[in-house]
């Protein structure tokens, strides 16, 4: 899979004094589509693998913003697998409402493995989830 899409409704909490939708909310956004991404492929965004804890610590994030969004707007949220390496995945987003765009982003994520006491440490992605994973065509 390679393509998934999934809609919020802009909450009071995600707007600014302005009733505009704040920023860095679209951070949130972003990484709530990756888990449900994560999910339908049946794989936690903080899964165990052989008494491992795995994490997806970001190395880059970006954000385009077009139009604002409003509370109680219901945005459209398209995540798109634009790269699929050996340890990271990068992911682009499109944010709509009513047909129009309201953002395009970015996020590259680490596959890492976790343990007590040590910094996250880069592994392969596991073999189960990357083959359930797969870039957009090109073009």
């Amino acid at each position: 899979m390679h393509e998934f899409r999934t809609r919020r409704r802009v909450e009071f909490v995600d707007t600014d004094m302005g009733g505009i939708v704040h920023f860095s909310r679209f951070m949130v956004f972003m990484e709530t589509a990756e888990h449900l991404f994560l999910d339908a492929l049946g794989f936690a965004a903080d899964e165990q693998i052989s008494d491992r804890g795995i994490a997806w610590p970001r190395v880059k994030v970006a954000c385009e913003y077009r139009s604002p969004a409003h509370f109680g707007d219901v945005l459209d949220i398209e995540l798109t697998v634009l790269r699929k390496g050996r340890s990271s995945i990068t992911y682009g987003f499109r944010f709509g409402t009513d047909g129009r765009e309201l953002a395009i982003g970015e996020v590259t994520a680490v596959c890492c493995e976790l343990a007590p006491g040590r910094p996250p440490r880069s592994i392969p992605i596991p073999e189960a989830l990357a083959a359930r994973i797969d870039e957009a065509p090109r073009g």
